[in-house]
């Protein structure tokens, strides 16, 4: 296994256990290669969910650029209630694992068929 392999366990076992949810491994794996190189290096791979301004590059480079969305609070309700259930207080909230969520979210699996 690779190190991207390695990752994508990491962010499968955060989903089970923090998040209370059983992945879709496929659809896992293609989000975390959609994230690119972001998932190695240590500040871009987790979401700094209590600065404002990581919340809203999240809105705007995922959920509009990536996702299709259009804007409205609708995007800022999923980012927070995405945000609830990861868990407020973990500190390492990886971008992966969020973008997973809020794909399933919307229900925009196909973006990555």
């Amino acid at each position: 296994m690779g190190k991207r392999d390695d990752l994508i366990e990491t962010y499968a076992e955060d989903l089970r256990t923090k998040c209370g949810m059983q992945p879709d491994m496929d659809l896992l794996t293609k989000v975390t290669i959609g994230c690119g190189p972001a998932i190695y290096d240590a500040d871009a791979a987790t979401v700094a969910s209590s600065q404002p301004g990581e919340l809203e590059t999240v809105k705007q480079n995922f959920l509009i650029k990536k996702l299709g969305l259009p804007d409205g609070p609708d995007l800022d309700n999923a980012i927070d209630r995405v945000i609830e259930t990861y868990g407020r207080s973990e500190r390492n909230k990886y971008r992966a694992v969020v973008y997973y969520m809020l794909t399933k979210h919307f229900g925009k699996e196909a973006v990555y068929a």
